[in-house]
């Protein structure tokens, strides 16, 4: 009974708290980290040689700097430099870029695996190289991406409790600072493990859903 009372009236409305700021952090950090993602993974494609350099430099840079590195850069280096970020901006301007370096290698290889006979057919029709990115080999490699994309996704709701070590709050945080003052580490993370296990099942759903929607009959086999 003190166990339920404890998750009731302590554990659940501090992680319910923890968890708008969560929310918060992870809904425009996976869409912006799929922009990024898109704009870099078809600059290594397709465009010149210094674009396509820039980009994979961009990937080699964000791939290789460990998250953490990165949210202390913005959060506590930018000051340095007269830039000052709070740290929701600073966490969502981190996971942004690192997830979009992770989307723009699964993005990458779904362009790739596009049959040159299409570019050949698009340009034969009077498209231009932006027209032919954009209205025929885009579409098709998107939907070829969105398992990698999606799995990215669940990692970006998993590190997203990077985000409490500069001082941003969120689920990881509020169980952090409960644990430190009730000593109830064992309970308090259970639950907040228990919550990201939800949520993440909650989002895999989702996920498999918009492949089920964007699957193209015929052309994606899917075992029963």
């Amino acid at each position: 009974m003190e166990l339920l009372s404890f998750l009731q009236t302590e554990v659940f409305p501090a992680l319910f708290k923890g968890f708008k700021v969560s929310l918060l952090l992870i809904v425009p950090s996976a869409v912006l980290g799929l922009c990024v993602g898109i704009v870099v993974g078809t600059a290594r494609v397709y465009g010149n040689r210094t674009l396509s350099a820039l980009a994979n430099a961009f990937v080699t840079l964000f791939r290789g700097v460990p998250l953490v590195v990165q949210l202390f850069f913005w959060y506590f280096g930018l000051p340095y430099v007269g830039i000052y970020l709070s740290p929701v901006a600073a966490s969502i301007l981190g996971f942004s870029l690192c997830s979009g370096a992770y989307h723009s290698e699964y993005i990458r290889g779904a362009l790739l695996s596009i049959k040159t006979g299409q570019m050949l057919a698009a340009q034969a029709l009077g498209f231009s190289k932006m027209q032919m990115i954009v209205s025929v080999i885009l579409p098709q490699a998107m939907r070829r991406a969105l398992p990698g994309c999606g799995n990215e996704i669940i990692y970006l709701i998993k590190y997203s409790s990077l985000a409490y070590m500069i001082t941003c709050i969120e689920m990881t945080g509020e169980a952090k600072v409960l644990a430190s003052h009730s000593f109830r580490y064992t309970e308090v993370f259970l639950a907040v493990g228990a919550c990201y296990l939800l949520i993440v099942s909650v989002a895999s759903w989702v996920l498999q859903r918009v492949e089920d929607r964007f699957r193209i009959p015929g052309f994606e086999h899917r075992k029963v």
